[in-house]
């Protein structure tokens, strides 16, 4: 292999300019110098120009790496060769925009472009050239031997030098060591792939095996399909067999149904035909008893009439008495608020007068006091006019005065005074100034010291009475809260026993008039005939005789609002009153029982054999004033197959113009209800009036009795509970002494906060007074002994000057008989003084006197404002009075006149109802005479209706079996002239009109309506049936009937068959051959993506596992020889561990490293320098594997003792050779004094650059082993 010979850098980083970096022959160079000098950016030097990136190079950008002078110059180069701008938080590879942001001449001309060139000798001796350049525009420019070539074809060149750019195994940064030694299994399996070159198949790897679990799962998934369908041809295979069978079988049991429908139809028309013969013959035997009656029945008619009339009048007197009364109460409410005011009025009106008269007393109090203070303001301008003459005649009296030429003399003697002592004088007059202070300041502290004093006394006086009132105030306290706690127990025990008793007797009569009003609306009108007495007493007997009776259709459902009533009852209709069974047999029980108690007849509907149409769902929500019939009332789901069939498709509508619009606009063939009772038919009739109210009443007879239970209940309950008012008084006194307990509580506690606050700021006031005293009195001593000493200083001065006046004013004084000038100055001194006070005086009092009148004038102009308010006030509420007594008046007035025309209509209405009376009576009288001669049409009517109901069961027992055979397509053999089972209608009943409207019987007025069955032109051919079973109508041979279908049914129940296995299996062999045709395909891909993917997987496990061997193996000799010394000379024992031998790359490799003398254990727990050499021998096992020419090392033995920097400078110097060149860049003296050759690295400041020095030291040393 070739060796590094040299590298030149041209602008690089630190290095401005051309620089050479000299390796020579040398296999082992050390780089040193101080820090900042430029070490570490030879480092860079050779990563940039073997084709590192920029981000491994300590910069962001290519352009980082060009040389920038006007950094250098005002910055100081790291120990990792980056400069840090002083005072500021520069670096060398600072943002181009900061760069480009001073415009010096330096700065301009700064270098854009930066090369690194490595001169390399190849085996054969020759030099190669690699230079790699950052241009202009911060891009990178490759050239070999002077040549531009592209990234790729300098990668190859270097490559073919086995120097591996994707795995650097042959560049140590400086902090690698560190980085290695902690890294994770996972990231040594990463780093063995970059150097074994496996990582390249990595993404294949992963695409491939992807692609292969795809493959597989989609083959399993249609082997999985090809078995499933495989099981479902055998299975429909068997279900054809059992479906041939099934349909033999169900003929059979359809040929039994046609028979038995048959043999029922037969006797139905043989019934109907009898019993229409019978009914037409006492057809005839009724008219004549009904001529017998007629006479009676107009007179019981126009009865009626006039019973109706009078109940009119009755119901529009009521009608006026009830408006009447309403204008009452309106009238009387209205007077409430009127009087109400008058009230408030009148308080206010008297409030103000007292607030007047107030006002007024003030006003005239305020008018006596001016008058006053003008009067002493007169006085006092009289006393001062006397005192001024006074005050001249005494100036007169006092001394003699001077004449003009005294004066004079007196003026010339004083200067003379001033000049002989002018000294004196100042300091005399300056002490007097100062004297005058001084007396003012120690009069000033007297003053306050004993003020001061009189505060701490009175204070410590009023704090001591405070804490007296305290103690009692709270004993006070202590017994109130005693007194109102037990009060309060015994008010509390009153109170919640009375809200008890007062809360039930509120709830109860809740209940109460709740269940009465429910009771008197349910009992209003409920006058139930004779007829209707009977049919309950009846239905009551079939329900204790026969277990499967339900009960009439009215009593099994109930509508979910009031306003429903009258819309479901016309539904209902004819199904108002049917009887709801469970079964037909059942049926026929109750009609076999109602001929042999001749109780009438009944409508039963049986449940088992009900045709029921399903409910029409496109009718529900077509309009948002519309609901189905079915969905407006509450029922049990046990009858739901009764309900549907009473209510059909019927539906409900809010009013009759909904109504229209469904069944007129929409086109809807339903039946459709308005609230009201009108219909509108499918064929479009239109039917309307009242005359079903008693039908809608009869849902609330089955409450009735429960409601007047619970009456009667609460009425107890009510009763038994205690007098509300019994204990009134007692809780009434309890609570005014305990309010006036709390209110006491209240004041005390008041009062004891009151004295707390005050006891606080009087001991914060004698505080304060303690601490000012103590301040005062020693500033009021010294002051006391400055002035004492400030008079005797004084007195001096004074002394002297008094000599020089004395012998100045010698004969002036004797000349004027005074003892001495200051006697003279003295006296008129004296007297001037007093004259100006006694003015002063005068002139405050003046001023006080006129201010004060001042202020009354004003406060007695305000009075007489509030005055004449006050009285404007009056007078509007005055006037409000009026006007509201003048309403209250007219609201009486109409009052009265109200209550008389009330009076007289409740006359009216009384003698109304007695009239209503008389001629109800007259109404049954009429009405018994009818009945008497009614028994005997009532005798031929019970015969006619119990042919009708005959005829009527047969009649729907005929439709049934009709109805059954149309919806359940049963074929029966018709008669040529007969029309198709599709025109007979599935929700109607074959002996009424569909379309025709329920009208209620009248009992008084029975007639026989011919009885017309609808056979819908359908005419059945029984030529057919056995003559047997013809003559026969026996119930046992219906049982046979019935028995042979039943059996048919179970077989054929048992079978259960899947009648669609054959369309099915032809569809699954299709799906067979699809399926069979997709597995093989997929079975082919499946293959196809496992062996791509096992092709990948064995390179990649042959490339791993080759480099894996290679390092395993030179591991354990490597760190023996870096860790053994002179007295351990077997070394250390280091080794990797797999923990997945099949594919080591999907998982971790765990380096593990013994040194001597010490146990195994974790990297983690080995000391800094442990883990360095751990790390270093990984490195040169690495490295090893396909070595490059040389490896450059970056202070890989920062962390190192000298003992171990020893230990690795006699490594590289045993493997420095030919084929193995070490560069290595260093600080340790141990590491690089054993080197061939020295490059010395230093910073010229002056040229403010890095510079490089080569020295070879291979002489001087000593020969290897």
């Amino acid at each position: 292999m070739g060796k590094l010979i040299r590298l030149e850098l041209y602008n690089f980083k630190s290095y401005k300019g051309h620089h050479n970096l000299l390796f020579g022959d040398s296999y082992f160079t050390s780089i040193i110098g101080p820090n900042g000098s430029g070490k570490s950016n030879s480092m860079d030097a050779i990563s940039f120009v073997l084709g590192i990136k920029s981000s491994h190079l300590r910069s962001s950008h290519l352009k980082d790496l060009v040389y920038r002078g006007r950094v250098l110059k005002t910055s100081t180069i790291n120990g990792d060769g980056s400069a840090s701008i002083n005072g500021a938080n520069g670096h060398i590879n600072g943002d181009d925009e900061v760069a480009g942001s001073h415009d010096s001449p330096q700065e301009r001309n700064d270098p854009k472009t930066a090369w690194v060139m490595a001169v390399y000798e190849d085996d054969a001796g020759d030099e190669q050239h690699w230079k790699r350049a950052i241009t202009n525009q911060g891009a990178s420019e490759y050239r070999i031997n002077g040549s531009v070539v592209t990234a790729q074809q300098y990668n190859e060149a270097l490559e073919a030098e086995n120097i591996l750019i994707k795995a650097r195994n042959f560049l140590v940064f400086q902090g690698d060591v560190e980085q290695i030694a902690s890294q994770s299994p996972r990231d040594l399996t990463r780093l063995i792939e970059q150097i074994s070159g496996s990582l390249e198949y990595k993404a294949g790897y992963e695409k491939l095996k992807e692609a292969q679990d795809e493959a597989i799962e989609n083959q399993n998934y249609n082997l999985n399909r090809r078995r499933g369908i495989n099981s479902e041809i055998k299975q429909y295979q068997e279900q054809k067999r059992e479906a041939d069978s099934y349909a033999k079988k169900a003929d059979q049991r359809d040929q039994a149904i046609v028979t038995h429908i048959l043999w029922k139809l037969y006797h139905f028309q043989k019934v109907i035909e009898e019993s229409g013969a019978e009914i037409q013959r006492y057809q005839a035997e009724l008219k004549e008893h009904r001529r017998g009656i007629a006479k009676y029945e107009s007179s019981l008619d126009e009865a009626k009439k006039d019973q109706a009339k009078t109940g009119r009048d009755v119901s529009k007197t009521e009608r006026n008495i009830k408006k009447v009364e309403k204008d009452i109460e309106e009238k009387e409410n209205s007077l409430v608020p009127v009087t109400e005011k008058i009230h408030l009025t009148k308080d206010h009106l008297m409030k103000g007068n007292s607030r007047v008269a107030v006002i007024t007393k003030e006003w005239d109090g305020r008018s006596d006091t001016v008058k006053r203070l003008t009067k002493d303001l007169k006085v006092v301008e009289k006393a001062e006019a006397q005192w001024e003459t006074e005050f001249k005649k005494l100036g007169q009296r006092s001394g003699r005065a001077l004449t003009e030429g005294d004066l004079q003399e007196y003026n010339r003697l004083k200067e003379e005074v001033s000049k002989r002592s002018s000294a004196d004088q100042i300091k005399a007059s300056n002490l007097e100034r100062q004297q005058r202070a001084d007396e003012e300041t120690v009069k000033s502290l007297r003053s306050k010291a004993e003020a001061v004093e009189n505060q701490v006394r009175k204070l410590e006086e009023d704090i001591s009475g405070i804490d007296e009132q305290k103690r009692s105030i709270n004993d006070q306290i202590k017994q109130t809260t005693k007194e109102i706690e037990g009060k309060k127990k015994e008010y509390n025990g009153m109170t919640s026993a009375r809200l008890r008793s007062a809360q039930n007797r509120t709830e109860l009569d809740e209940k109460l008039q709740e269940v009465l009003t429910k009771l008197l609306d349910a009992e209003d009108g409920r006058k139930q005939s004779d007829k209707e007495m009977r049919m309950k007493a009846t239905i009551a007997d079939m329900k204790r005789i026969f277990p499967g009776v339900r009960g009439r259709v009215s009593e099994l459902c109930k509508p979910k609002q009031k306003k429903y009533a009258d819309a479901v009852s016309t539904v209902l209709g004819r199904h108002f009153d049917a009887v709801v069974v469970d079964d037909e047999k059942t049926a026929k029980e109750c009609i076999q029982f109602l001929r042999d108690q001749h109780r009438g007849q009944a409508t039963f509907i049986p449940l088992d054999t009900i045709q029921v149409k399903a409910t029409n769902s496109s009718l529900k929500g077509m309009h948002r004033g519309t609901r189905m019939a079915l969905d407006t009332i509450d029922y049990d789901k046990v009858v739901d197959r009764a309900m549907s069939y009473a209510c059909g498709n019927a539906i409900v509508c809010d009013d009759l113009n909904i109504a229209k619009y469904i069944c007129y606009e929409k086109g809807v063939e339903a039946k459709a209800v308005t609230l009201d009772g009108t219909v509108i038919h499918k064929g479009g009739l239109m039917t309307g009036g009242r005359g079903r109210e008693q039908n809608a009443r009869r849902w609330e007879d089955t409450e009735v009795d429960n409601l007047r239970k619970l009456a009667e209940k609460l009425q107890k309950d009510l009763a038994a509970l205690p007098d509300s008012h019994r204990n009134a008084v007692e809780e009434e006194t309890l609570q005014g002494e305990l309010t006036g307990l709390e209110q006491k509580l209240m004041y005390v506690r008041e009062e004891a906060k009151a004295h707390e606050r005050n006891l606080t700021s009087k001991k914060n006031e004698l505080d304060y007074a303690k601490q000012e005293l103590a301040e005062v009195k020693p500033k009021y001593d010294e002051r006391l002994k400055e002035l004492e000493a400030l008079r005797k200083n004084l007195k001096s001065f004074q002394d002297a000057v008094s000599e020089v006046e004395d012998s100045v004013f010698s004969n002036f004084c004797q000349r004027l008989q005074y003892e001495n000038i200051r006697g003279y100055e003295a006296q008129q001194g004296s007297l001037q003084q007093e004259g100006a006070q006694k003015e002063l005086e005068f002139k405050q009092q003046k001023s006080k006197l006129e201010s004060r009148i001042s202020f009354e004038q004003q406060q007695l102009q305000e009075t007489k404002s509030r005055i004449k308010a006050l009285e404007d006030r009056t007078s509007q509420d005055q006037a409000l009075i009026a006007d509201l007594e003048a309403q209250k008046d007219a609201i009486s007035e109409v009052s009265d006149t109200l209550a008389a025309e009330l009076e007289q209509l409740q006359d009216e209405l009384e003698e109304q109802k007695n009239m209503y009376a008389v001629k109800e009576q007259k109404v049954s009288e009429q009405r018994r005479e009818v009945s008497k001669r009614s028994k005997n049409v009532d005798g031929v009517m019970r015969a006619v209706a119990g042919l009708e109901a005959e005829i009527q069961r047969n009649a729907a027992g005929r439709y049934a079996l009709l109805r059954r055979c149309k919806l359940e397509d049963i074929t029966i053999p018709l008669a040529d002239n007969s029309q198709s089972l599709d025109q007979l209608p599935i929700d109607s009943i074959t002996h009424s009109d569909p379309d025709a409207m329920d009208v209620d019987e009248d009992p008084d007025h029975s007639t026989i309506q011919p009885t017309v069955v609808q056979d819908y032109g359908i005419e059945v051919d029984f030529e057919d049936l056995d003559g047997d079973l013809k003559e026969n109508s026996d119930e046992k041979l219906e049982e046979e009937l019935h028995e042979k279908i039943s059996n048919l049914d179970d077989e054929l129940k048992q079978m259960a068959p899947n009648m669609r296995a054959i369309e099915r299996l032809e569809g699954v062999e299709s799906r067979l051959k699809t399926t069979e045709k997709d597995f093989e395909e997929a079975r082919k891909r499946a293959k196809n993506a496992k062996d791509d993917f096992q092709e990948v997987k064995d390179q990649r496990f042959e490339l791993f596992n080759k480099a894996f061997s290679h390092i395993s193996e030179q591991i354990r000799p490597i760190y023996k020889e870096l860790t053994k010394s002179a007295s351990l000379p077997l070394g250390g024992q280091a080794y990797l561990d797999m923990e997945d031998s099949d594919e080591p790359y999907l998982d971790g490799i765990k380096y593990h490293a013994m040194p001597p003398l010490k146990r195994f254990r974790d990297m983690e727990h080995l000391s800094g320098g442990e883990k360095t050499m751990a790390a270093l021998a990984l490195l040169f096992a690495i490295h090893s594997y396909q070595p490059s020419p040389f490896f450059v090392l970056d202070e890989v033995d920062a962390a190192l003792d000298n003992a171990n920097v020893a230990k690795i400078a006699n490594y590289i110097r045993e493997h420095a050779g030919p084929g193995m060149q070490f560069i290595v860049i260093s600080l340790k003296t141990g590491l690089f004094q054993g080197s061939e050759a020295l490059v010395g690295i230093h910073r010229d400041q002056s040229a403010n650059t890095s510079k490089a020095l080569t020295l070879d030291v291979s002489e001087n040393l000593p020969a290897k082993g």
